[in-house]
């Protein structure tokens, strides 16, 4: 079953490279993150609005695997895919590629859906979930 995904662009800057002239390594949280706002964004939802909503995305587990570096300059496309439908949970994959089209890094994270209010877990919005089942192929 195919959920929706999609493709960020990033620019890495010279202050993400470490002294060997590589991305450093904890710079792709913040680059996972992007992907996923913006997945959210293309999703047609709003992680603002989400929030003013009441409900948090806390990330509770992260997972990365390097392949090969990303170096200053480097125009990185970050393919964000929801791994399956979400529950009180979200889980997403990614893979970030280079301008060349090799691959650098997989990776993965698991988001809870939470109340701001009680700051327990809550199910995902059935607004959300709907218009993820209308991507499903």
């Amino acid at each position: 079953m195919t959920y929706f995904s999609t493709k960020t662009k990033i620019r890495v800057r010279y202050g993400e490279t470490d002294q060997m002239g590589v991305v450093y390594h904890g710079n792709y949280a913040q680059y996972f993150e992007i992907a996923r706002i913006d997945w959210l964004e293309k999703l047609g939802f709003s992680y603002k609005k989400m929030e003013d909503d009441g409900v948090m995305l806390p990330v509770v587990a992260l997972n990365t695997n390097f392949k090969k570096p990303a170096f200053f300059d480097d125009e990185l496309t970050i393919t964000t895919m929801l791994k399956n439908e979400p529950t009180v949970k979200i889980e997403f994959e990614y893979e970030l590629h280079n301008q060349q089209g090799e691959l650098l890094t997989t990776g993965s994270t698991v988001l809870v859906f939470v109340s701001m209010e009680t700051r327990k877990p809550i199910k995902c919005p059935d607004i959300m979930l709907e218009k993820i089942k209308s991507y499903v192929g």
